[in-house]
């Protein structure tokens, strides 16, 4: 069973919407705020809670549509909703100097919200992210990916699919790292049709790119090199466009480094943290 600083969180409403925050609550230490994947949720960053606890307040939302938060019955949840979200979670819990890892999905709303309250900030994690939007061949099939997903569910071609985006074919391969893919697995199968919103919101992202420049906190992208759907040339991009980043690259690793490769990753998390401008 998880700790209580795993497990404790309560319902907040932000906009309109009920959203689900772990918060493991302490007020006199620094924060980081992990903003998680699509088909995941805050419990991705388990690890990094435990590995950092007494050291820093670590808040965790779902993201509208996702996890424990309120579905939304729309045709797409943009990433400029979700960057919105998380400024008003922000402002209502009072947080600054914040700390922000983001993984996927999370990096896209992450220089959304960094670019327009870039005060607020401390330092970013960018893992398996990007800054570009898809190129036309893949957003075609992720588009028919996507109808797939909200007509049959994570089941079958879908499912498998989805895996083999989320996880690099080496974990997905090494029978070490069977207990973290088959439990994935099982998680990612009971995800709910309706999920198709926030799908659509990922996949018909604009770039925000043009964003980067301006972003000048110190930031550290983690990439795989067998990432899928954001390969190693969209965090050299990253890289060239940010004023003040750096990059590790990590070989046999794919879409997911926190999940996949957390003994490497998640101390060079608390490591960059401690002190982002070594």
């Amino acid at each position: 069973m998880p700790d209580s600083n795993l497990s404790a969180g309560s319902y907040k409403t932000i906009q309109g919407a009920t959203f689900w925050v772990a918060d493991t609550g302490e007020t006199d230490l620094p924060v980081i705020l992990c903003l998680h994947s699509c088909f995941l949720d805050g419990t991705m960053f388990d690890g990094l809670v435990a590995a950092v606890a007494g050291q820093y307040r670590v808040i965790r939302p779902d993201f509208r549509g996702q996890g424990r938060s309120d579905l939304d019955d729309v045709d797409i949840i943009t990433m400029e909703t979700c960057a919105e979200d998380m400024e008003a979670l922000i402002d209502a819990m009072g947080l600054t100097s914040i700390n922000v890892v983001a993984q996927s999905m999370g990096g896209d709303v992450a220089f959304r919200l960094i670019s327009k309250r870039q005060d607020l900030f401390r330092s970013l994690v960018v893992a398996g992210s990007s800054a570009c939007s898809e190129p036309p061949d893949q957003l075609a099939r992720f588009r028919q990916w996507v109808i797939d997903a909200g007509n049959q569910g994570f089941s079958g071609d879908v499912l498998d699919t989805t895996m083999a985006i989320m996880l690099g074919e080496t974990t997905r391969h090494d029978p070490a790292k069977k207990p973290i893919v088959d439990f994935w697995r099982e998680r990612i199968a009971a995800l709910p049709k309706a999920l198709r919103p926030a799908m659509s919101g990922v996949m018909e992202r604009g770039s925000s790119v043009p964003l980067l420049p301006g972003i000048t906190i110190p930031v550290l992208i983690i990439n795989g090199e067998e990432d899928l759907p954001r390969p190693p040339a969209w965090s050299d991009e990253m890289l060239r466009e940010l004023p003040n980043a750096k990059l590790m690259r990590l070989k046999k690793i794919g879409h997911s480094p926190t999940l996949e490769a957390p003994e490497v990753v998640i101390p060079a998390i608390q490591s960059f943290f401690d002190n982002p401008a070594a």
